[in-house]
């Protein structure tokens, strides 16, 4: 949380944490280095479990503008400790996330492990990448099996990370995580089933026999 506490925490954010009892807490948790935060293998894995994210930028009127990025588990790609990168396929074209990282590149992401009850903020620069550009790292970060069609690359530079706390994340799962957790289950009420059959047969045999 070094590097993202320093870049999160201004002057303004700080005077609110003094105010309400929570800055000594955080200030003991800030490092004084400036080098951006490194993923570990536990921010690895999270978000090779991910489907989905939300993704902030800015525009050059000073509007933020929020975004969900959705795609195959594990779309959003590390490239290396320090850089993601995700595909963005052909959409509404509206193209207000590539517009405002080519004035600002600064943003802000939140990915969500709704199941777990675990959320990850990120905080890193952005580029744009087209075919032309950097097709090696294009293709890196296209999702085999995808019938979509990549149109250009997002390429994230890591600034800094915080694990954000569980509460009030309210637990959701998709269709794939329901049938996954719901396939024991539906085995055994399957087995239930062939076990009523046969015993409702054996009986009806049973009373079609003479005594």
């Amino acid at each position: 949380m070094g590097r993202f506490a320093k870049l999160a925490f201004t002057p303004a954010v700080k005077a609110l944490q003094e105010q309400f009892g929570s800055r000594a807490a955080y200030a003991r948790v800030e490092r004084t280095g400036d080098a951006p935060d490194v993923l570990t293998d536990d921010e690895a894995e999270f978000l090779s479990q991910r489907d989905s994210f939300y993704m902030a930028s800015i525009g050059s009127n000073g509007w933020p503008y929020i975004q969900h990025r959705g795609g195959p588990q594990g779309f959003v790609r590390v490239l290396d400790a320090h850089t993601l990168g995700f595909a963005d396929y052909r959409g509404n074209k509206q193209y207000i996330s590539a517009g405002n990282v080519s004035e600002n590149d600064r943003v802000a992401l939140i990915f969500v492990d709704y199941p777990n009850r675990a959320r990850l903020k990120v905080l890193a620069r952005a580029s744009v990448i087209t075919r032309e550009t950097d097709a090696a790292t294009l293709d890196r970060l296209a999702v085999p099996g995808y019938g979509a069609k990549v149109e250009r690359g997002f390429v994230l530079k890591l600034e800094g990370f915080d694990w954000n706390c569980p509460q009030h994340i309210t637990p959701r799962f998709t269709e794939a995580e329901v049938d996954t957790a719901m396939r024991p289950m539906v085995s055994e009420l399957h087995t239930l089933r062939a076990e009523n059959r046969a015993l409702r047969d054996e009986l009806e045999r049973l009373k079609r026999s003479p005594v």
